[in-house]
């Protein structure tokens, strides 16, 4: 099974700039994806952008585009989501998780299996 361990995030000043990074372990399907998904407190976890494991193919939330881009790096084994232009609205426990299977790229926590433990990412104005 794959494990995932989060890390970058922190305290950022509205309109700057942060890099998530997501490191995977463990054993993946062919057809694995790799998503981030953010959580504020009491609230449920909601879809920021997702990557195929073996492919280019990516998807986001419309409340990101333009500002987030998520990316694989095969050599390091990691998912990396860059967030530009951060507003305080973006303020939130961030979570690293995947799943398998072929098709669209889903927005849907459910159709994720393994999660990382999250990472802290506040934005003041």
């Amino acid at each position: 099974q794959v494990q995932l361990v989060e890390s970058g995030g922190g305290l950022v000043q509205a309109g700057g700039s942060l890099r998530l990074s997501c490191a995977a372990s463990g054993r993946t399907s062919s057809y694995y994806y790799m998503g981030w998904f953010r959580q504020y407190p009491g609230k449920e976890r909601e879809f920021v952008a997702a990557i195929r494991g073996s492919s280019s193919s990516t998807s986001y939330a419309d409340f990101v585009k333009g500002r987030f881009t998520i990316s694989r790096d095969s050599a390091k084994n990691t998912v990396g989501l860059q967030m530009n232009s951060l507003k305080p609205e973006d303020t939130a426990v961030y979570y690293c998780a995947s799943g398998g299977g072929y098709g669209a790229l889903p927005v849907n926590a459910l159709r994720y299996d393994v999660w990382g433990q999250g990472t802290q990412v506040t934005v003041s104005s």
